[in-house]
């Protein structure tokens, strides 16, 4: 993929925040299918329509506000791998007017830094919600208010074994109502994202709501996204390009998205086929030449 550091439109467009895109969709098309996600590991297959993603964020905007008592202009950190949830975790952070930088901890990296007791977003503070699997490694970050633990569970069950003083998200969210009335603190011009720009440098950049609208809609633009297009991508959100692949891009076109974690090469073509793919981002094998998206259709 090429870096879209160079192509955030940060001079045009409307001043918007990502919830305003996801009002919008919500209310042009709220059945159809927004989100789908595979996990080739697992066999899971998750599939959410715009009315239901928004239901998500909802819940996940109440129980951050009401619950963990977020404010606009305040930090949150994700150690989340591609998922639905993640998604759900970035667009309920927006809402709710947080500052986010999303860490992949699939990556090296992330294990090398948290493992030698660096806090995983540098100083603090900051609401750190993680998943299961690197709880342990995060459980000691000494500058995270809050400690939030995602299963990510097919079914949406409970973590396995909840550390003392460790949030169960499948188990608090549901108390949270599915209706999120945004404060008027909430302004587009309000940092949203800190995302990598630059992998070769380890160059990260940081984007207010309003930039990232501008973003989405540049880059929808440039790759021809329309409502029907389906979107296949197994990008990072800790990543520009994951961000405005995986959510972003799509949300703002009308277009859908089919988030992928630990693919299987061999159920590709099937996969295709069958969601009726016609934009493909970040798979091996499936890319334009030069590491483009690629168009099928």
């Amino acid at each position: 993929m090429p870096d879209l550091g160079s192509d955030l439109g940060r001079d045009a467009g409307p001043d918007l925040g990502p919830a305003d895109l996801l009002r919008r969709r919500v209310a042009a098309d709220p059945s159809r299918p927004f989100v789908t996600f595979y996990d080739d590991d697992t066999g899971e297959r998750v599939e959410l329509s715009a009315k239901t993603f928004d239901n998500w964020v909802a819940k996940t905007a109440n129980l951050l506000v009401d619950g963990l008592a977020a404010e606009a202009g305040g930090r949150a950190v994700l150690a989340l791998p591609p998922h639905w949830q993640s998604a759900v975790w970035l667009m309920a952070c927006w809402s709710a007017g947080l500052h986010v930088e999303v860490l992949d901890p699939d990556t090296a990296g992330f294990h090398e830094r948290v493992r030698s007791g660096e806090p995983a977003g540098g100083s603090g503070p900051y609401l750190l919600a993680a998943a299961e699997a690197v709880l342990g490694d995060v459980i000691h970050d000494r500058e995270a208010e809050e400690i939030i633990g995602l299963s990510l569970h097919a079914l949406g069950g409970p973590l396995r074994e909840a550390p003392a003083g460790v949030v169960d998200y499948a188990v608090e969210v549901r108390a949270y109502g599915d209706r999120f009335v945004q404060s008027p603190d909430v302004v587009p011009q309000l940092p949203a994202v800190t995302v990598m720009t630059d992998a070769s440098t380890v160059t990260k950049t940081t984007f207010t709501a309003a930039e990232l609208v501008r973003a989405a809609d540049g880059t929808a633009a440039k790759w021809g996204l329309e409502a029907r297009d389906r979107v296949l991508t197994d990008m990072s959100y800790a990543t520009a390009e994951g961000v405005l692949t995986g959510l972003l891009a799509p949300l703002a076109s009308g277009a859908s998205v089919i988030i992928q974690r630990n693919f299987h090469k061999d159920a590709l073509d099937r996969r295709v086929s069958l969601e009726h793919v016609t934009v493909v981002a970040g798979v091996p094998g499936w890319n334009d030449e030069s590491g483009s998206v690629r168009r099928l259709a």
